[in-house]
């Protein structure tokens, strides 16, 4: 198979080209906007350029099988940079695609694009409801794509929720608070639930989906089998670092105050933090999701329990000096 993927140097696709070279048969090209990070020294072929660069995305696409877009920008003080980046970056690739012969696309998406669940994990026909900007940018970008496919093109979106493991730079500032005995949690940490999947279940769903040859757009969620709450979260955590968490309770309110404060304190040095105000509110809700559809329509299954894959991600921490 020979692949061109976006995104490759970030934390999941430089996970997916990994598993991509694992077997030799492949080839990998990727794009790359500047530094090759996670992909140095590997053996991809390497397209200079941008998702805006047509020139770029055409050499790319010349003669490949497969499209794995996973390039994306999950943070930006106005709507108009994530849809820029989210949308019509991906509607440039397509429509490349599409002129370059290429049938078979993969694209990440986000369970941010659905919303959040009430009682019960959201299924791929619940309504998009997306709460925070970056949400309505995949909400609007998986509007475009059912709306320019071709009738030969078949295109699979799938649709993590959070996403943790090695390399991870997000969630790892949960990690890295844990490290020092202290678990932050918002609300009672028993009645809030979560879906959280490994990075390498995602890598072996991103695999099944370029694999699925039926024409049309296929969207499904990839994601962990059960739901967590965050003390079963903080169960792993604190077997993994092997020290005694400390739970520090925090209400919905005051973490949406955080977000708007720091928000506001980083307008005044022209920064844009993690901590916003989206995320913040994102953060007060509960996000699970059913994966009952990819299992019957693609085989897949979860294969990193919650405790492995939490060992795994702070082990990797800890051989690498993070924490």
């Amino acid at each position: 198979m020979k692949a061109f993927v976006t995104g490759g140097t970030g934390f999941i696709g430089s996970h997916l080209v990994d598993a991509l070279l694992s077997d030799e048969a492949n080839e990998v090209r990727c794009l790359i906007r500047s530094s090759e990070k996670w992909l140095t020294g590997k053996n991809v072929e390497r397209i200079n350029g941008d998702m805006h660069d047509l020139v770029a995305l055409k050499n790319g696409l010349e003669g490949v099988d497969v499209v794995f877009h996973l390039a994306a920008l999950v943070k930006a003080p106005k709507k108009e940079i994530l849809y820029k980046t989210n949308v019509e970056a991906t509607e440039n690739l397509i429509r490349m695609a599409q002129k370059s012969g290429v049938r078979k696309m993969v694209i990440l998406s986000s369970l941010a694009a659905v919303g959040p669940s009430f009682k019960r994990p959201v299924n791929e026909q619940d309504p998009l409801m997306p709460v925070s900007m970056y949400g309505e940018s995949k909400k609007k970008m998986e509007e475009m794509i059912h709306s320019i496919t071709q009738p030969e093109n078949s295109i699979t979106i799938l649709r993590p929720p959070a996403v943790y493991g090695p390399r991870e730079e997000q969630i790892y500032s949960f990690f890295k608070i844990c490290a020092k005995g202290f678990c932050p949690i918002i609300g009672s940490g028993d009645k809030t639930y979560i879906s959280m999947v490994h990075v390498a279940d995602v890598v072996h769903g991103l695999l099944l989906a370029s694999q699925q040859t039926e024409k049309g757009v296929h969207t499904y969620f990839v994601s962990s089998e059960e739901v967590y709450n965050w003390n079963q979260i903080r169960k792993a955590t604190s077997i993994a670092l092997d020290r005694r968490l400390l739970p520090i309770y925090i209400k919905p309110n005051i973490v949406k105050g955080m977000g708007t404060m720091l928000e506001s304190v980083g307008s005044l040095f022209g920064m844009y933090p993690v901590m916003n105000k989206d995320k913040a509110l994102e953060m007060t809700h509960e996000w699970t999701c059913s994966v009952d559809a990819i299992k019957k329509d693609l085989g897949y299954s979860q294969q990193i329990p919650l405790e492995e894959g939490i060992f795994h991600t702070i082990s990797w921490y800890k051989k690498h000096n993070w924490i």
